[in-house]
């Protein structure tokens, strides 16, 4: 038996997309499970608009944050294999299919990662998704984690890991995917097994999310040698190389500029791509649009880098004010 679940919270624009493509999985589940955090918008109403068109189970359970939302519909989830995805995302139809595959087909894999990509509608978007996220050809199998938008695993092995944390409200997926790793080594990859989102569409939610991203790692510890080369890089490299280009030699702007554009490169090896993309409803990105795309780069790695910058430690504060809550488990770490 097979079991979907996800947890929503206030998701009333986008729900919709992923009940609409659950419509149409070539291997449909036995049941979807939703647990609710208590939305006080559309989300439900949108929701029971599909109980007579899909096997769906709603739980609402107020206050949840994402951990105790996942882990309370696991836990309800009557299927041996459990495929994970998250509101805000479109399945490809075979994404249950494909994600599933090699738990069906061999009893000795526990856990199977798929893959997600962005969906834009717009230049901005393309220009965040190629900043933000990687494409297939940069996945190495051995060692790439799943974002919890495109996972499934067996119920024994949720068991197995402890669930996911409950006592973080982001990163929860990477310290669950940890746990894992540490108890089964080899995860299964699915790269067929595709979740399409919508990336942010605002600087300003683009900046709250990275944000409480780096937040999340501050508080469970993680990326530490990461953080600190970016404030390395911002707080000394890049100051020093201000004040010698203007003492010394403008040689040394010219360092700067380049190491910047080397910093950039990859976002814009998949921005080429993503421009034979056509936007939804087949529209082209005219040269406009794609100019755009090539401005908005090095402002959103900017951006980014500063809601990371700022994040960080408010986690590593959080961190520490609640040092005792912590389970002993949750040991540092610096990966």
């Amino acid at each position: 038996m097979i079991s979907l679940i996800c947890t929503v919270y206030n998701e009333g624009r986008t729900v919709r997309d992923l009940l609409d493509s659950l419509l149409v999985q070539s291997l449909p589940p036995d049941e979807i499970v939703i647990v609710d955090g208590g939305s006080n918008d559309d989300t439900l109403a949108h929701l029971r608009a599909y109980d007579q068109r899909l096997p769906l189970r709603i739980i609402v359970q107020p206050g949840a944050n994402i951990s105790q939302g996942r882990n309370r519909a696991v836990a309800e989830a009557r299927g041996d294999i459990i495929a994970i995805t998250d509101a805000g995302v479109t399945l490809r139809p075979t994404w249950l299919e494909d994600i599933t595959r090699p738990l069906r087909e061999n009893p000795d894999v526990s856990v199977v990662s798929g893959f997600f990509v962005a969906a834009p509608w717009n230049a901005f978007e393309m220009a965040l998704g190629a900043t933000t996220l990687p494409d297939l050809s940069e996945i190495d199998p051995e060692t790439f984690l799943p974002s919890s938008r495109s996972l499934a695993l067996r119920k024994s092995a949720w068991e197995a890991a402890g669930g996911y944390p409950e006592w973080l409200d982001y990163c929860e997926d990477l310290i669950f995917d940890f746990e894992l790793r540490r108890r089964y080594g080899y995860f299964a990859w699915s790269p067929t097994a595709i979740a399409e989102f919508r990336p942010r569409r605002t600087v300003a939610e683009f900046f709250r999310q990275y944000y409480r991203y780096a937040r999340g790692d501050g508080k469970a510890d993680l990326w530490r040698g990461r953080h600190a080369i970016r404030y390395g890089v911002y707080g000394v490299a890049l100051p020093a190389l201000a004040v010698l280009g203007y003492k010394q030699n403008r040689a040394f702007w010219l360092l700067g500029v380049f190491g910047f554009l080397a910093y950039i490169k990859r976002p814009y090896t998949r921005l080429m791509r993503a421009w034979e993309r056509p936007l939804p409803g087949g529209i082209p990105l005219y040269f406009f649009e794609k100019t755009l795309t090539v401005g908005l780069i090095p402002f959103l790695r900017v951006v980014g880098d500063v809601a990371k910058m700022l994040g960080y430690p408010a986690g590593l504060w959080w961190r520490w004010r609640h040092r005792r809550e912590i389970p002993p488990h949750a040991t540092d770490r610096d990966i």
